[in-house]
């Protein structure tokens, strides 16, 4: 629980820290999971000409679809672990980029999943459904996820919660998922890349707080 210090301002709970690195951990590994899984069974992506799905690969495309909410609930707790960790001094107008583009992702994140989840049950799939859920995570979602990953680095950088380094591999990621993450197959791993870098960077020095 977080407590307040003398003279009114909030202390952080120790625990939060924790939180945000055990989330974005769990969120990095399940969406990368997802993302390898559909790769591998749809290697053609939204391309193909055909939306039939090998029977080998059926069961890999069910479990990357059954993961996705696992990942944006993960994703849903790692954003609030990580903006209760900045509390007071955040800036208003990044923090709400971080907020909305971080909202805005997940909802195109079930989009995604949910086409994907009608196209593989309907008796006859249509190519129409397999562009849509494509087009909603690569393009929309991949830059919801651009501009969050710039955002929470910015806010990061200013207050002194991110090393430089990572502060600019983070608009790194974030130019490669606005440019390329529609026209490139797998460009889109970066995000849970990003996530797991700062994922283990927030436990390392969490740990090292509490020693």
């Amino acid at each position: 629980m977080r407590q307040r210090a003398p003279g009114g301002s909030r202390t952080m709970d120790p625990a939060t820290p924790r939180a945000a690195g055990l989330a974005g951990v769990v969120f990095a590994v399940l969406l990368a999971a997802s993302i390898v899984l559909i790769r591998i069974s749809l290697p053609a992506g939204a391309g193909a000409e055909q939306v039939t799905v090998a029977p080998d690969r059926r069961a890999a495309l069910d479990t990357a679809v059954e993961l996705v909410p696992f990942a944006g609930i993960a994703f849903l707790w790692f954003m609030g672990a990580l903006r209760e960790h900045t509390g007071d001094a955040e800036d208003r107008f990044f923090a709400t980029v971080f907020l909305g583009s971080g909202l805005v992702f997940v909802a195109c994140l079930f989009g995604a999943a949910a086409a994907g989840w009608t196209v593989l049950t309907a008796d006859q799939p249509q190519d129409f459904g397999r562009h849509f859920a494509y087009t909603l995570l690569t393009t929309y979602g991949m830059r919801m996820g651009a501009v969050f990953v710039i955002a929470a680095s910015t806010i990061g950088h200013r207050l002194g919660a991110f090393p430089r380094a990572l502060s600019l591999g983070g608009y790194m990621v974030g130019l490669v998922l606005l440019g390329v993450s529609s026209s490139v197959p797998w460009s889109e791993l970066v995000f849970p890349a990003w996530a797991l870098a700062i994922s283990l960077y927030v436990l390392r020095t969490s740990r090292h707080r509490r020693g």
